[in-house]
């Protein structure tokens, strides 16, 4: 005998006061190291897979970066 599972009432996940997009980036700038440091390990697996397009790879990975929170927070501050 096959079981169905129960319907979900969708509209009661709906994020109240604040948008879905707004929490994701209170929730990434909030978490900027930990997003960095996982854009840093899949641009590695990215050059893994795709070798010959490491300078590419590195650009989409900063680029990224720069979207989230004050930018890389993995590299050391280089030379001023």
């Amino acid at each position: 005998m096959t079981q169905i599972a129960p319907r979900r009432d969708h509209r009661a996940a709906k994020v109240t006061g604040m948008g879905f997009m707004d929490k994701a980036k209170e929730l990434l700038d909030q978490h900027d190291d930990k997003v960095d440091a996982a854009l840093d390990k899949a641009g590695e697996l990215a050059k893994s897979r795709f070798a010959g397009h490491d300078e590419q790879i590195d650009t989409a990975v900063d680029k990224l970066q720069e979207m989230t929170g004050g930018g890389d927070t993995t590299r050391e501050p280089g030379p001023r």
